[in-house]
C-alpha cells in the first residue's frame, strides 16, 4: 500500500499493494509521464473549502491501468490528493481481479481509513464489501461503475454513457443538415457491458430524431488490437461511409490504423472518451477525425475531493444545498476544432 501526501511522499510495497507510480509505470504506455495528461489539469476549488481542515485518510482502489483512460483515473486521483496538505491517500495496486480488489477494501476497513474512493472492476461484485465499509462508518465514494445497492456508497460519481451516444448522434445530425441518405457506422466497445449498450442506445435515439440510423455496426473490446480488427471488418463490409462513431479513443488507435491501411478518408469520424491524441488530431484538421465526445477521466479526482468534503463536514460551496449530493453525473460534451482548446488541458493520453 502506498501513502501519498503533500507533506510526505513515500512509497512502500506491502503484500498485494504497490505504489501508484509503480503501477502506472508498469501498466501504461510511455505517455504516462506526459505533463499534458489529465493529472496536470486537476486543481483546488478556489473557495473556502480549500482551507485546511482535519486530516483525512482516503483509501483508493481501481482496476488495472491497462489503457490510457484507466491509467489517467488513478494518476488524476493521486494528483488531486497531492493538492491538499490535509489529505493522505493510500493507493492500492490497480487490479482486474475482483477477489483481490475485495481484499484491498477489507484492508482499508481494518486500517480504519476515513473514506474509500472505489472504482470497482465489477460494481455488483464489490457491493457487499462496500456496504461493509459504510456500515463501519467509512465514507464510500463509488466511481464510474455503480454498485447494486444505494446503501453501499454515500456518493456516486458517474460519466454519462447514454449522453455520449446522444452527443455523437446529435453531431452527426447537425453535420448532415437534414440529409436522410447518409451512411452511418458505429464501432462499439464490449457489447455485454451496460455502458456500451447505453452509448449505442443514445446514438440510435439521437440519429432517429433526424431520420438517420446506424447502417453498419461492429463491436471491439476497448483495446488497440480489437479496434483495428473491428474497423477492418467494418471497412470491408461498408464500401462507402459518411460517418463513423468509435466509442473509445484508446481502441481508436487501432481503428485509425485500419483506416490508414485501407486508404479510406471519405468519411467523418467521431471519437469517444476524449483523449489528448484525438483532440490534437481534431485541432490539426488533417485526418478523418473531426470530433470526439468526452467521458471524463477526472471522476476519481472528483471522488477524492468529495471524500475530503464529506469527512470534514463541508458542502459544495456553489450549491445552496448544505449536504454533498448523493450522485453526480458528469457531462458528455462534443469537442470540435472550434472548442478543442478548452478541453485539451484536461484530456488523457491514449
Amino acid at each position: 500500500m502506498s501513502t501519498i501526501s503533500s507533506r510526505r511522499r513515500r512509497f512502500a510495497v506491502v503484500g498485494a499493494f504497490a505504489a501508484a507510480t509503480l503501477v502506472l509505470g508498469a501498466c501504461t504506455n510511455s505517455s504516462s509521464d506526459d505533463d499534458s495528461d489529465t493529472s496536470a489539469a486537476v486543481g483546488k476549488s478556489n473557495t473556502d473549502n480549500d482551507k485546511p481542515g482535519d486530516k483525512v485518510v482516503i483509501g483508493f482502489s481501481a482496476p488495472a491501468a491497462d489503457h490510457g483512460w484507466m491509467g489517467s483515473i488513478t494518476k488524476s486521483a493521486v494528483a488531486q490528493a497531492d493538492k491538499y496538505d490535509d489529505v493522505e491517500l493510500k493507493v492500492a495496486e490497480g487490479t482486474n481481479d475482483v477477489n483481490l480488489q475485495i481484499s484491498q477494501v477489507e484492508t482499508f476497513i481494518n486500517d480504519k481509513v476515513d473514506a474509500i474512493v472505489l472504482l470497482p472492476f465489477d460494481g455488483a461484485a464489490m457491493t457487499p464489501v462496500a456496504r461493509k465499509a459504510m456500515d463501519a462508518g467509512i465514507v464510500v465514494i463509488n466511481v464510474d461503475r455503480e454498485f447494486d445497492s444505494p446503501f453501499a456508497a454515500r456518493t456516486t460519481v458517474l460519466g454519462d454513457n447514454y449522453g455520449m451516444g446522444v452527443s455523437a448522434g446529435t453531431f452527426v445530425c447537425e453535420d448532415a443538415k437534414g440529409s436522410k441518405d447518409k451512411i452511418v457506422t458505429e464501432i462499439a466497445g464490449i457489447d455485454s457491458l451496460p455502458l456500451t449498450q447505453e452509448r449505442s442506445k443514445g446514438f440510435k435515439d439521437a440519429l432517429k430524431s433526424c431520420g438517420l440510423d446506424v447502417d453498419n455496426r461492429v463491436a471491439a473490446e476497448f483495446t488497440v488490437e480489437s479496434g483495428e480488427e473491428a474497423a477492418s471488418n467494418l471497412l470491408q463490409a461498408a464500401p462507402k461511409i459518411d460517418y463513423l462513431w468509435n466509442h473509445d479513443d484508446d481502441q481508436g488507435v487501432g481503428v485509425l490504423a485500419a483506416i490508414k491501411n485501407a486508404n479510406r478518408d471519405e468519411f467523418t469520424m467521431i471519437g469517444g472518451a476524449g483523449s489528448a491524441d484525438v483532440m490534437e488530431a481534431i485541432k490539426a484538421g488533417n485526418s478523418v477525425l473531426k470530433a470526439t465526445v468526452v467521458y471524463p477521466s477526472t471522476q476519481a479526482a472528483d471522488g477524492v475531493k468529495l471524500a475530503r468534503l464529506l469527512v470534514q463536514g463541508k458542502a459544495l460551496s456553489d450549491l445552496a444545498e448544505i449536504e454533498v449530493p448523493r450522485q453526480l453525473k458528469l457531462s458528455a460534451p462534443v469537442v470540435t476544432a472550434d472548442n478543442v482548446d478548452t478541453y485539451l488541458p484536461s484530456a488523457f493520453r491514449s
